[in-house]
């Protein structure tokens, strides 16, 4: 156990090897060394571990180093199994985990080749960005992001202990679930939105320069992710292949009947169909966990920022100072004029007071 900035004390006892440098490894790197925790790295790119290194994840792996009490396993999601494989035959009595994915398909892939796995706990931090590589690493990652663990009946108490460990000092919640209950929960609430997220962003590919340049929030909000990393992103959905199919055959026959309503809007129950899409969506967004886990509802404050240095720092100060705790902020600005808006979520009961004190401030609130 190490301690780090006088009080705080790790869970983790390393060492810490981590395999695979881009960004999940090295912000787990990150994140332990900040704690004072003992991390090697390896990366098959010379230049990825020394880079990695550099940003502080870790040292680069030498062969005296003794053996680690935990392997990361954190490559690309095709070459997980082989990875996990490797390192527990290098080594023997250290206990290996991945953050892969998807979390079936190198479990059976590993299971067929007869790999004893005791020492194998599967996990998956629920944490990443548009754009990998070490350079896009951060300490903080993974923090109040739920990691998932999927172990079995042979995982000794100390391997889970130590994975749990790892997660909770980068600041996650560990939660269990099986490798087949992770890959439909990851389906449905990762997969299938960056699929709809790239197949909405690639209509934009046709459309004149006129109308993109239309484009607010909404589009903004539901293409962030189509700039994720198409090779990555085809490893991930062919190897959880299954449950992404059902899932897109469920949307498939939801646009099916969408079209039809609206092909026709005079016919009996178009239009209550086509409610009624709208009411599912409604309903579905409601069960979206908020802040620290959660479904609270909130409200959205709209204030105009001009658009100038020190402006926008000058609200979240202000916003400070009159005690209103954000739940969320988004920022927009409008095409063609020197302004901006900052949408504010905050819980219903504040709302009007704080719309009431920022105009008396100066500011303008929609």
């Amino acid at each position: 156990m190490s301690e780090i900035r006088g009080a705080r004390t790790a869970r983790t006892a390393g060492p810490v090897h981590i395999v695979g440098a881009g960004l999940l490894g090295a912000s787990v790197g990150l994140g332990l060394r900040e704690l004072g925790v003992d991390v090697t790295l390896e990366d098959l790119s010379p230049t990825t571990v020394a880079l990695a290194a550099d940003y502080g994840a870790g040292r680069v792996r030498e062969a005296s180093d003794p053996e680690p009490a935990l392997v990361v396993v954190a490559t690309p999601p095709d070459v997980t199994a082989d990875a996990v494989e490797a390192a527990l035959a290098r080594f023997t009595a250290s206990t290996v985990t991945d953050v892969a994915s998807v979390k079936l398909a190198p479990y059976k892939a590993l299971r067929a080749r007869g790999v004893d796995l005791t020492r194998y706990v599967g996990s998956h931090p629920m944490a990443g960005r548009e754009r990998g590589g070490a350079i896009m690493a951060r300490a903080d990652l993974f923090t109040a992001r739920p990691w998932i663990i999927c172990r079995d009946g042979e995982t000794p108490a100390t391997s889970l202990a130590l994975v749990e460990a790892v997660a909770l000092d980068l600041g996650a919640s560990p939660l269990e679930m099986t490798p087949e209950d992770h890959d439909r929960a990851v389906g449905v609430v990762s997969h299938l939105p960056q699929i709809v997220s790239s197949l909405l962003a690639g209509r934009l590919l046709p459309a004149a320069d006129q109308a993109v340049g239309l484009a607010g929030q909404g589009l903004r909000d539901t293409t962030r992710i189509a700039s994720s990393d198409p090779e990555l992103w085809v490893q991930i959905l062919t190897a959880n292949r299954g449950p992404v199919v059902e899932l897109l055959e469920g949307v498939q026959a939801d646009l099916t009947a969408l079209t039809g309503a609206l092909r026709d809007t005079d016919a009996p129950g178009a239009k209550r169909a086509i409610a009624g899409f709208l009411a599912d969506g409604n309903r579905g967004v409601a069960r979206i966990p908020g802040k620290h886990g959660s479904s609270e509802r909130f409200v959205r404050l709209t204030v105009l920022v001009d658009d100038q240095p020190g402006e926008l720092g000058r609200l979240l100060t202000e916003l400070g100072e009159l005690g209103v705790n954000m739940e969320d902020l988004r920022l927009e600005h409008s095409p063609g004029a020197q302004i901006g808006f900052a949408e504010i979520a905050v819980l219903p009961e504040v709302v009007e007071s704080a719309r009431r004190d920022l105009t008396e401030r100066g500011w303008r609130t929609l």
